[in-house]
């Protein structure tokens, strides 16, 4: 049984997404363990708590530094045992230390069919507010596993979605997330679970 800890900043659909899909069957062989906000007011730790699923606020306000703050998130993950650490909508840069404990351990989605739209600056309505400003016609999300640069790891699932003409960038990351990221991030983590993904070469190999 793969464990997975779930980091968010606010209000957890993407959690909520993941835990709906284990509870229908669509992820096995899966649990979520550990919740962590870097937000104390952020609703996903109530989510978790519903669900009875341990739920923590770590935030760098709570230490001196950001490296006491990143030794701390590390510290509880580690203690935590989990196999997953699942970047659902958490805006913290994960540390190279972090990285280098879980290699092709965590995973982030990200609403946009990189690499377009990606890397420092493009989080959250950034995202969708820049896609309409380009003026493209279909954009997406994509899983991906995370390495020691912005939105730069291994691909593992993206789909897309179509741009409407009357979009805002509230009613197209409305879309993104029901569309695309709240289907493709519970079919990773499935496949993660169930040992059909292999990085060979800084490429995700699928099998059957």
């Amino acid at each position: 049984m793969l464990k997975a800890a779930v980091l968010v900043s606010g209000g957890g659909t993407n959690l909520q997404a993941i835990l709906d899909a284990m509870e229908s069957g669509k992820i096995t062989n899966a649990e979520v363990q550990l919740v962590i906000s870097n937000n104390p007011g952020a609703y996903a730790l109530k989510r978790a708590e519903k669900h009875g699923i341990e739920a923590i606020c770590i935030s760098p306000k709570q230490f001196e530094s950001r490296e006491e703050f990143h030794k701390a998130l590390l510290d509880k993950l580690l203690e935590s045992g989990v196999d997953l650490v699942v970047l659902a909508g958490f805006l913290v840069a994960i540390p190279p230390a972090i990285v280098d404990a879980f290699p092709n351990k965590i995973i982030n989605i990200h609403p946009s069919l990189i690499p377009s739209f990606c890397g420092v600056g493009y989080y959250g309505l950034h995202v969708h507010e820049a896609a309409l400003k380009r003026g493209v016609k279909v954009t997406g999300a994509t899983v991906h596993f995370v390495d020691k640069g912005t939105d730069t790891g291994p691909i593992i699932l993206q789909k897309a979605v179509k741009i409407e003409p009357d979009d805002t960038p509230e009613s197209l990351q409305r879309r993104v997330m029901e569309k695309a990221e709240w289907k493709i991030l519970p079919k990773a983590i499935d496949l993660i679970a169930n040992d059909k993904i292999t990085v060979t070469d800084g490429n995700v190999i699928i099998s059957d």
